[in-house]
């Protein structure tokens, strides 16, 4: 059995046994494959059930595969949906999902807030107004730079919408180049900021959710301006299986009160600078070649 016919499996059995645990009292239920940090999550699906009475599963990806994994989840299951709600943590992998028919066909999907992709320093080696995507790959950085491994989560939609900006052959180079420092390849964004933190490494890219979460906890850290901006999404999946109730988690989740929510734990922010709109059409025609190309050029 391969690893997605795993999780597959693994959600079924789960989603079963809670359904038999509390199935003689038949309480309204909602699933939903969520993206968004658990730790965030948990208290607006707790606030949501006492609002309502709906109890909600969640099913979260790890945050070494985040969002891929629950994506390809979603395109293996669509002749039998297994959940209702899909709570994206970035908007290229919900603009796949939309593009292959994936959510109901109207009203199918929102965004329902936004981060940010950030470079992130100590305040000992350098100060980030010395530094920009560019200067990664300069010498004096070689083995210094953080980022999470780029085929994943926010990290390959930012990759994804360089390539998108500058064209292939600039983007390829600089990937190239960046392997050739010797860039640390995390398993996530907050082991980015845990490296910078310990001064193994002198700069990371990360993102703001991450940087917030270390600053709270003390770690020393400063961020530079916004690089790219990254909606936060909700989505209802084609033939819900429980659509009443997904309807209402829909809308939920795109409310102030939940907004507030997220912003007060620093899982969003509010961002002012004014970015460039991303390309979503050249991103989603090459969305293959770009994860082609981005292991070529950085799976040493």
């Amino acid at each position: 059995m391969n690893r997605h016919a795993f999780h597959h499996w693994f959600t079924l059995v789960l989603l079963a046994l809670n359904a038999s645990a509390t199935g003689c009292a038949r309480k309204a239920r909602v699933v939903v494959y969520c993206a968004q940090d658990q730790v965030y999550a948990e208290p607006v699906f707790a606030a949501f059930t006492s609002s309502t009475g709906i109890e909600v599963l969640a099913v979260y990806d790890s945050e070494a595969v985040k969002s891929v994994g629950i994506a390809n989840r979603i395109l293996s299951e669509r002749a039998h949906p297994v959940a209702d709600i899909f709570w994206g943590n970035e908007e290229l992998q919900t603009r796949r999902l939309a593009s292959a028919g994936a959510f109901r066909p109207t009203n199918g999907w929102a965004v329902c807030g936004q981060r940010s992709r950030r470079l992130v320093a100590g305040r000992d080696h350098l100060t980030l107004a010395q530094c920009d995507l560019h200067s990664l790959t300069n010498v004096e950085l070689r083995g210094r730079v953080s980022m999470a491994a780029p085929w994943f989560g926010s990290t390959a939609t930012h990759f994804a919408l360089l390539r998108a900006e500058w064209g292939a052959e600039a983007w390829r180079g600089w990937c190239r180049a960046l392997v050739q420092n010797q860039v640390f390849l995390e398993e996530g964004n907050s082991q980015v900021t845990r490296r910078v933190a310990r001064g193994e490494a002198w700069v990371g890219l990360t993102d703001s959710d991450d940087v917030q979460a270390a600053q709270r906890e003390g770690l020393g850290l400063v961020a530079g301006p916004p690089l790219a901006a990254l909606h936060t999404t909700v989505a209802v999946l084609r033939d819900a299986p429980r659509p009443v109730a997904a309807e209402k988690l829909f809308g939920y989740l795109q409310t102030a009160e939940v907004q507030a929510m997220l912003l007060r734990a620093g899982a969003v922010e509010t961002v002012t600078n004014r970015l460039p709109e991303p390309r979503w059409d050249v991103m989603l025609s090459e969305f293959e070649t770009t994860g082609r190309e981005l292991r070529e050029a950085m799976v040493k």
